[in-house]
């Protein structure tokens, strides 16, 4: 009887909200181990030490350890260019929360040093992993809906109102376009991974109610080059509110979520509707889609399967999110083929 294989063993770097939610996502988990957290500030030390996890003092230090295997990068939006390629250096396979980067080219320097090194990419997008929404991209691949002629996207809540206004996540040069390096980007990732790549945006901010420079409401119109356009929305000030809704010719399917990704508990309710007959709605219970990420790219890394996301998707999703920073800058349309 051959011996259990040996955990694959992962630093967090960062323990704000999101890497305290990774944490707990992970502690105990049968084959993803925590091999401990970076993080500089001492203020959060004591949290990481309340969770029994060891602490490092700096990126360098935690992957320059053999028994490190990857890197979770949940920091500022502005590191995480070097900080993947730092990881990709010292050879290690390294999941970059959203956004991989602020500008196409820097999502391309990022994903050039992880291919040139031979390690696993991974991105921060578990919508794609929620059931709902994978049985709309069934339905898609399967072309039940006819003819795709638009969508609608959302992605909106207040969890993030509290946020002081010296915080990174309201300065439009580190988190442009509202909420959607924090939101919207999970959107324009399903909907590249619908109907491939984008040909035009045109965007819209407006500061409401927070008082941020980069402002808490965000909508965009885009154009696909197969001919299909998309409306999308993030609002940093309202009650949850989570919708893909994709119309077709022959059909239109809507996803609409209960509850947030780190919110266990939530349904998920499913509509279907043709003409002529009544609307069909299918319940999903909430997934740990999160988990589901991780475990995917720790398979793709060991070589166990091929990682959801392909390079030219983690990438065109920047180019479409430096777009809409743009358009909504200079109030005007936007050509993806110019970035």
């Amino acid at each position: 009887m051959s011996a259990p294989a040996e955990p694959f063993a992962v630093v967090i770097v960062g323990f704000g909200w999101w890497g305290k939610h990774f944490a707990t996502r992970l502690k105990g988990h049968a084959t993803i181990k925590i091999a401990g957290v970076v993080e500089p500030a001492a203020v959060s030390h004591p949290g990481i030490r309340e969770m029994g996890l060891p602490i490092f003092p700096s990126l360098a230090e935690a992957i320059a350890r053999d028994d490190v295997d990857a890197a979770i990068l949940t920091t500022p939006n502005p590191l995480h260019e070097e900080q993947v390629i730092a990881c990709a250096k010292a050879g290690k396979h390294v999941f970059c929360e959203k956004p991989l980067g602020l500008t196409a080219a820097s999502a391309r320097r990022s994903m050039a040093a992880c291919q040139e090194a031979g390690v696993q990419l991974g991105i921060g997008h578990e919508r794609r992993f929620e059931p709902g929404l994978q049985a709309l991209k069934k339905a898609l691949d399967n072309q039940e809906l006819g003819t795709v002629m638009h969508a609608e996207a959302a992605f909106s809540h207040d969890k993030l109102i509290g946020t002081p206004k010296d915080d990174w996540r309201t300065s439009k040069a580190v988190s442009p376009a509202a909420g959607m390096t924090a939101m919207g980007i999970h959107l324009t990732d399903l909907l590249i991974s619908y109907f491939g790549r984008v040909k035009t945006v045109q965007a819209l901010t407006a500061d409401r109610s927070l008082g941020w420079e980069t402002g808490d409401v965000v909508t965009a119109q885009l154009g696909f080059e197969q001919g299909m356009t998309a409306t999308l929305s993030a609002v940093l000030h309202t009650p949850h509110f989570i919708r893909m809704h994709v119309f077709g010719t022959e059909e239109w399917i809507e996803v609409l979520n209960d509850s947030h990704p780190d919110t266990p508990g939530g349904k998920v309710r499913y509509l279907r509707s043709r003409t002529g007959t009544p609307v069909q709605q299918s319940i999903f219970d909430w997934e740990d889609t999160v988990s589901e990420n991780l475990e995917a790219f720790v398979d793709a890394a060991m070589g166990r399967s091929t990682y959801p996301f392909s390079p030219e998707e983690m990438v065109h999703n920047i180019e479409v999110l430096e777009a809409i920073a743009r358009s909504a800058e200079d109030n005007q349309t936007v050509f993806l083929a110019d970035l």
